[in-house]
């Protein structure tokens, strides 16, 4: 099913996973109207939304390019995501906190989850772009759960907003770098020099074993993770000698190869069963509830209006269907799921999340439902600093 799914939506131009989560709605319909009742652990899905994170981690890393020619594409994609995560963190607490009237952390970790745009769900749902649209989102959505994750890790730690946290956090981040580093290496050297071809059991395994371990050490360890990906798909562009007599270029690339091929598939088995779950889940009891739809609007409203003044200034191009990727999924509902018991609101409807995740998903595939390539998205727009005559 998940499969004819992804055949649909590359002619209807609607995501695979916005078509998994309305199927998980209705076998959920279909169990209650034949009174079948099927319960399924928090746990379970949390534990497929971990999984998936990190495939999602590292096929951002496996996505991402470097190369001079690039630095301005990155440069823009890395302050799209930055700049709109913030002001839309900012927005959101603002909401929270009026709304709720609970303290201002508790309404900020909340506010996190809900600032970050879903790669889970933009990735596989451009093939229809342009090259340049294309290329812009996957990094603008890889940055977002990227730096979404480590603010969320910081702000979510027991000691926050303190000088010595400041520093244990960044000591911890170069930490994890240099860490990363040296367990890549150790990883190109196993999967490298290994006589067995049982290879993707054991690269998922290890992936585990790196997020445990630095989960259990307090590092960030979908740092070591990204860092990992992006070695493989940029080890040209290491100079050190002594490592490109040991780990050929040839090697590398067939290594690179190999894991492109086990994130695609295992991220899409991932999705179809969390998505299909998280569907399942959900009860459109929360409909019925004037808050969910009211705070749920507003937020949804600030979402949008940030992505769209923001690059509307910033971009000096054609903004659609750009404008409209403000999907929020899977790393959203993980993260929520990971929010500690002191900073947890007890007065804040979940129902919000459902709406969120769900009208955003909605705005999107309108979005690419009215996208259509054309000869203008080539044309630049002048914008207010090339226009002196409108000044």
């Amino acid at each position: 099913m998940s499969y004819i799914f992804s055949i649909i939506s590359n002619y209807l131009k609607v995501p695979s996973v916005l078509l998994l989560l309305f199927a998980g709605i209705a076998f959920k319909a279909i169990a209650d109207s034949s009174g079948v009742n099927i319960a399924f652990s928090p746990q379970l899905i949390e534990l497929l939304g971990v999984v998936g994170l990190i495939m999602i981690v590292l096929e951002a890393g496996l996505d991402l390019k470097l190369s001079r020619g690039k630095l301005k594409l990155i440069k823009s994609s890395f302050f799209s995501a930055l700049i709109i995560l913030v002001l839309s963190t900012a927005m959101v607490t603002a909401i929270l906190y009026f709304w709720l009237h609970q303290p201002l952390l508790n309404c900020l970790v909340y506010a996190l989850p809900l600032s970050i745009m879903s790669s889970s769900i933009v990735i596989p749902s451009i093939h229809h772009l342009t090259e340049n649209k294309k290329e812009f989102l996957i990094y603008e959505a890889s940055f977002s759960d990227i730096l979404g994750i480590l603010a969320f890790n910081y702000f979510a730690a027991p000691v926050t907003l303190t000088g010595g946290s400041v520093l244990v956090f960044s000591g911890n981040l170069l930490l994890s770098i240099v860490f990363s580093v040296v367990l890549s290496l150790v990883l190109f050297l196993i999967l490298t020099r290994t006589k067995l071809n049982i290879k993707f059991f054991l690269i998922f395994s290890l992936l585990v074993i790196i997020y445990a371990s630095g989960k259990m050490i307090h590092l960030p360890s979908l740092i070591i993770i990204l860092v990992f990906g992006l070695l493989i798909n940029n080890w040209e562009l290491v100079k050190i000698k002594i490592l490109q007599r040991f780990f050929q270029n040839e090697q590398v690339m067939a290594l690179r190869d190999l894991l492109h091929s086990i994130t695609a598939e295992s991220s899409f088995l991932i999705r179809t069963f969390f998505f299909l779950l998280f569907g399942f889940s959900i009860s459109f009891a929360f409909l019925q509830e004037p808050e969910v739809i009211l705070v749920g609007s507003l937020i949804v409203l600030v979402l949008f209006l940030t992505r769209y003044i923001y690059l509307r200034f910033s971009l000096h191009t054609n903004i659609f269907p750009e404008v409209f990727f403000i999907p929020r999924g899977l790393i959203t509902i993980v993260l929520f799921y990971k929010i500690p018991g002191h900073l947890k609101l007890a007065s804040f409807n979940e129902g919000i999340l459902f709406f969120v995740i769900l009208v955003t998903s909605v705005i999107m595939m309108f979005g690419m439902l009215f996208y259509k390539k054309g000869p203008e998205e080539m044309v630049e727009e002048g914008q207010f600093p090339e226009r002196p005559d409108i000044l």
